[in-house]
């Protein structure tokens, strides 16, 4: 059985990606499957190491980013896509997996194209509340799609689009408060701010917090995730800005996290500030309240709409490009952290946006595809449970929420599991897959 993985290479959609390739590799080895061959195709990996530890077998397959604006990088990137068609029409012809698991983005392009040509199942993943162009369009011929956002069922066919969540690592799903303070070097009982910029970091987030840091050491430790192209320049410029300060020492620039230490980040944490992108998922998986920063419209409308969304649902505010300033970053922060009520709301709220088994039930799915396209050789349990399975259907309803159409919840089995979920969430539980 061969599972083949592709999608853009930041970090947001890259971890979703070994989310799922790790939940696949547990459920075969529980499940006493055939061990899955896991292959991951696109331009870069983002992290070498998570493939390796997992399993996965990387070839390298070029693709453009074709802009929605005039620039000459549109015909130089128009031919490295075409090379990459040509490239993944070669590697998915020798390879031939059984199924593609895409995270969408311009690098999945040509590898989804390919797997289309050769009539290979695809399964799309959406993390945003608004699809992309590559996943709107692959949308069309793909067998299976798998949204983060209830809103996002608006675009994609009903009776093959179900409401999942976005994958979270195992590594960092749950936080680790025991011992945080310690490992960190914060002092025991001031409140603390985790600010995430991102795997490529956020200089517009950077600045702002360098613009606050004389306010906010005074109450409030800082860790700040810089990325790792900022942070020389943050290093200097806090310096200067905190030489004398005696509270210099309560804020704590760090240029990238490993698990351990996001892990140790999180648990410590009172609130977070962050970008909209596939961290607003961790965010409430870690059941804490935040600050969200979407970019600015001009850049990304998808994070504008993911901000919002999840300002809905009660779990954070939102700040605005054009309305951010230090002022209204340091008001927003004591607003929630001298407010036990907002803040404990907020964080019930955020547990309840989550859905803690995203990456099993997409797991499942890509594995009972893949067996049924592989001929039928397995002939284990889930396979049996999974023959006559489809993705529950999901259509926007008149407030542009996510709703089911025509699935009895007691037909699931994985639905029975969930005895502790209201009947609003048990129907909005996805793919019919059974337990494992």
């Amino acid at each position: 059985m061969k599972i083949l993985f592709t999608g853009s290479g930041t970090g947001g959609h890259f971890y979703p990606l070994i989310a799922v390739a790790e939940e696949i590799n547990r459920i075969a080895e529980e499940e006493h499957l055939v061990s899955p061959k896991l292959y991951f195709m696109g331009p870069t990996p983002y992290d070498n190491a998570a493939l390796a530890e997992n399993g996965i077998t990387f070839t390298k397959v070029s693709a453009g980013k074709v802009r929605r604006y005039a620039s000459l990088l549109n015909i130089t990137d128009m031919i490295k896509t075409a090379q990459g068609v040509l490239k993944a029409i070669w590697a998915v012809f020798l390879l031939f997996p059984d199924v593609v698991f895409s995270k969408g983005g311009y690098t999945s392009v040509p590898v989804v194209f390919a797997s289309r040509f050769f009539g290979i199942p695809v399964v799309v993943h959406e993390s945003d509340s608004k699809p992309g162009r590559a996943n709107a369009w692959a949308a069309k011929f793909a067998k299976r799609i798998a949204i983060s956002y209830p809103s996002a069922a608006t675009y994609f066919p009903a009776e093959k689009t179900a409401l999942t969540g976005n994958p979270v690592r195992k590594a960092i799903r749950e936080p680790q408060r025991t011992g945080a303070r310690e490992y960190l070097k914060l002092e025991e009982k001031t409140p603390v701010i985790f600010v995430m910029g991102g795997s490529q970091g956020a200089k517009r987030i950077n600045e702002t917090v360098l613009d606050s840091l004389t306010e906010l050491v005074k109450d409030y430790e800082i860790i700040h995730q810089t990325g790792v192209a900022h942070i020389d320049d943050i290093e200097k410029t806090s310096h200067v800005i905190l030489k004398d300060n005696p509270h210099a020492h309560r804020y704590h620039p760090f240029a990238y996290l490993n698990d351990l230490a996001m892990k140790m980040s999180a648990g410590a944490a009172d609130i977070i500030v962050s970008r909209a992108g596939s961290t607003i998922f961790e965010i409430a998986q870690w059941g804490l309240p935040s600050i969200i920063l979407p970019l600015s419209q001009d850049v990304s409308h998808d994070q504008f709409h993911n901000a919002i969304t999840y300002a809905k649902s009660g779990a954070c505010l939102v700040i605005e490009d054009h309305n951010l300033s230090p002022h209204v970053l340091i008001a927003d922060i004591r607003r929630i952290l001298e407010n036990e009520t907002e803040r404990n709301a907020m964080k019930e709220a955020a547990l309840s946006f989550t859905k803690n088994d995203a990456a099993t039930v997409i797991a499942k799915e890509l594995l009972a595809i893949a067996l049924k396209h592989e001929g039928g050789s397995e002939e284990g349990t889930m396979q049996k449970e999974t023959e006559e399975s489809t993705a529950q259907p999901l259509t926007a309803g008149e407030s542009g929420e996510a709703v089911q159409t025509n699935v009895s919840h007691e037909d699931s089995p994985i639905l029975g599991q969930h005895s502790g979920m209201s009947k609003k969430d048990e129907t909005e539980r996805p793919f019919s897959i059974g337990p494992h």
